[in-house]
């Protein structure tokens, strides 16, 4: 059985280090080499010298935030009133199903939403406040980038309320705990590890955004993501890309690590 069980891992270690493994280390590689392929710790010394990619990580941080604060301010009532409903399953699909269509459509129907021609603007105009510059501003790209990762939100947070066992709710309303008690002292608490998850699902995916940055916040939002596209694709600096994305990466098992179940190891 237990030659057996390596067999039918094999797959899943072969997707691991193919996909996660080979590429963290080509990145670790290519940080240490210049545009012009001489080995270097020159990267590494520009990023962390330079007031412009110090600035960018600071921003992409605090777009992160932002977008994982508005996601989460909206998916956790969400998540709780959605455990009430009869239906739940149902509704929950439903929240689910715009992540099935793809990112770069989304995108492009916001921009016909937001658009000085769109329907928001025209219902401005019909209210006589008249046509505002909604596309290409910080509000459109946190606003579009909250509305595709609230649904990585709100299924760790309903996963997790929906399991709270009723009789813990029973026995807190039994002792004389108000609704609000219940809530605050047993729910919330109790909630707290889908909470993080949702938080890791929507930060770190938010620190590396780039299409967003450019199709909704039409270049004015620059985060780590936009530079890494640009030193791969337009100035072909790679290492300068790999020390950006290896940046990144470290970035993103701080928030792991900062986010995680306590008493849990990584």
């Amino acid at each position: 059985m237990t030659k057996k069980n390596k067999f039918y891992a094999a797959p899943y270690w072969l997707w691991l280090f193919l996909f996660v493994i080979a590429p963290i280390i080509l990145l670790i590689y290519k940080s240490f080499f210049d545009i012009d392929g001489r080995a270097t710790l020159g990267n590494y010394t520009t990023y962390f010298t330079s007031w412009t990619y110090l600035k960018m990580s600071v921003n992409s941080v605090i777009y992160a935030g932002i977008i994982t604060v508005a996601t989460l301010i909206i998916s956790y009532p969400t998540a709780y009133f959605l455990t009430k409903l009869k239906h739940k399953q149902l509704w929950l699909m439903l929240i689910i199903l715009p992540t099935w269509i793809n990112l770069l459509l989304k995108a492009y129907a916001f921009i016909g939403i937001f658009g000085q021609n769109g329907a928001v603007n025209g219902f401005l105009n019909f209210m006589g406040i008249g046509s505002q510059q909604i596309l290409f501003t910080d509000f459109s790209f946190i606003f579009v980038a909250a509305y595709i990762e609230i649904p990585f939100m709100v299924l760790p947070i309903f996963n997790a309320i929906d399991e709270i066992d009723d009789n813990l709710i029973n026995a807190g309303y039994d002792l004389g705990a108000t609704r609000r008690q219940s809530f605050t002292q047993i729910i919330f608490p109790l909630s707290m590890n889908g909470v993080r998850a949702g938080v890791q699902a929507v930060f770190i995916p938010s620190l590396s955004l780039f299409m967003l940055t450019r199709l909704i916040g039409g270049n004015r939002v620059i985060t780590l993501g936009t530079a890494i596209e640009e030193h791969f694709l337009v100035t072909q600096n790679w290492g300068m890309g790999a020390t950006i994305g290896m940046v990144l990466i470290v970035t993103m098992f701080v928030v792991m690590f900062l986010t995680r179940e306590r008493g849990d190891k990584l």
